[in-house]
């Protein structure tokens, strides 16, 4: 199911960036729009594998094997226009962004795990130097970097997150499988 989130960013000065010839599904310049494809019910058979990745929260557990974490984002202040629609990871979508996540070092990334190869699909990097590698798929890192409120910066992080650089401005570190 699909939803989406508008974040509004930093008015004066922007420096939002992302990976050229990235794969996202959105609108990228001033402010942020991002488009999300959730699996919002339990189907097939087996579970996660052993790694080190993580992945978007959708509901209120995180998968067997995973510890959750969060991302906050303090957006713009001035004349905010976040919004959101439809089906979101897990979080707190309000004048500043909060998204939830699920994530395990278990296993190295080093190490071929077993996903589902018929679609592409991201994981997000965790404690490892590279993306998690995935028998029968090509992976490309794609960052996103936002600039975030300059005034008062309450950017943060808790618990088990995605790989993260910067407190002002965060930057976030994707994994594309296709």
């Amino acid at each position: 199911k699909w939803g989406w989130r508008y974040q509004d960013n930093e008015d004066t000065g922007n420096v939002n960036s992302m990976t050229s010839y990235h794969h996202f599904n959105g609108f990228f310049f001033d402010d942020t729009i991002h488009y999300y494809c959730s699996k919002t019910s339990y189907s097939g058979s087996g579970s996660w594998p052993r790694g080190n990745y993580c992945i978007m929260r959708y509901g209120s557990y995180c998968p067997s094997g995973f510890s959750s974490g969060s991302i906050y984002w303090d957006d713009e202040d001035s004349y905010n226009m976040n919004g959101k629609g439809g089906y979101v990871p897990s979080g707190t979508y309000g004048s500043n962004t909060r998204i939830n996540y699920c994530c395990r070092s278990d296993g190295s990334a080093y190490s071929y795990i077993s996903l589902p190869t018929t679609d592409p699909f991201y994981l997000m990097r965790y404690t490892s130097s590279i993306c998690q590698r995935v028998s029968g798929m090509s992976v490309r890192e794609e960052i996103i970097t936002t600039d975030d409120e300059d005034t008062s910066n309450n950017n943060s992080v808790s618990g088990s997150h995605p790989k993260v650089t910067g407190t002002r401005n965060h930057s976030l570190y994707y994994c594309y499988y296709s």
